[in-house]
Formats: C-alpha cells, sequence, structure tokens
C-alpha cells in the first residue's frame, strides 16, 4: 500500500512541476505586478491552469501527510534510544591497542631504511 501511495505522491509532483512551468509568468513577485484582472481588483481571473495546480497541490499535501502517517505507524514500537544500550559483541575487558600519538602519521625519518616509493629493480 505504501508503495503504490508514493507512486502517486510522485506522479503528483510530476505534475505540479509541470503544470506551473506551463503558467504564464505575471512578472513581480509574490503574486504582484500581473495586470490581467479588472483595474481595481488585483486578483487576477482563476484559470484552468491555476485550478488544475490547487487541486495537485491538495492531492501532493494529502499524499505527504498519508506517507508520513503510513511511516509512522511502521516504526512504532522501535526506537533509536532502544538501541543504545544494545550490549557489545566484544565481551573482553581489555581496552583496544591505541597506537602512540601521530606514529602512523608521520612518514620514516631520515635515517629509516624503509625507501617511500619501491624501486623497480
Amino acid at each position: 500500500m505504501e508503495n503504490v501511495v508514493l507512486i502517486i505522491h510522485l506522479l503528483l509532483a510530476l505534475g505540479l512541476i509541470a503544470v506551473v512551468l506551463l503558467q504564464r509568468s505575471e512578472g513581480g513577485g509574490l503574486g504582484m505586478g500581473g495586470g490581467g484582472g479588472g483595474a481595481i481588483s488585483g486578483r487576477a481571473a482563476a484559470t484552468a491552469l491555476g485550478k488544475i495546480t490547487w487541486v495537485l497541490a491538495i492531492a501532493f499535501i494529502c499524499t505527504s501527510i498519508t506517507l508520513t502517517i503510513m511511516a509512522a505507524q511502521k516504526s512504532a514500537g522501535s526506537s533509536v534510544a532502544d538501541r543504545i544500550g544494545v550490549p557489545q559483541t566484544e565481551e573482553s575487558g581489555e581496552a583496544p591497542a591505541v597506537p602512540a600519538l601521530g606514529s602512523d602519521l608521520l612518514p620514516p625519518a631520515e635515517g629509516d631504511n624503509a625507501p617511500l616509493v619501491p624501486s623497480a629493480d
């Protein structure tokens, strides 16, 4: 069931992107500008693409909420905090050996005989 809702959600997202890109730009940001309506009213007449945008947006929000509820029900009873107290598999009381501070990070000293690059003899 979750996969069906997820596929519908993705199709709605693609449809919403397509419908928004098809709409005519009215210039200005946040709905300001655009003179399609009457001279007194700042609101333009609702077009078919505008109505489709609203329908797709509402359906997208509904599928988002549905997917959130499904995910919450699926994870009910399991918590990250519950997994913190899981005992380690290694039961020895010894701590792992820690190399000397920076011993693996430093290049060999000049007196060392080990070459940095193997020779091609």
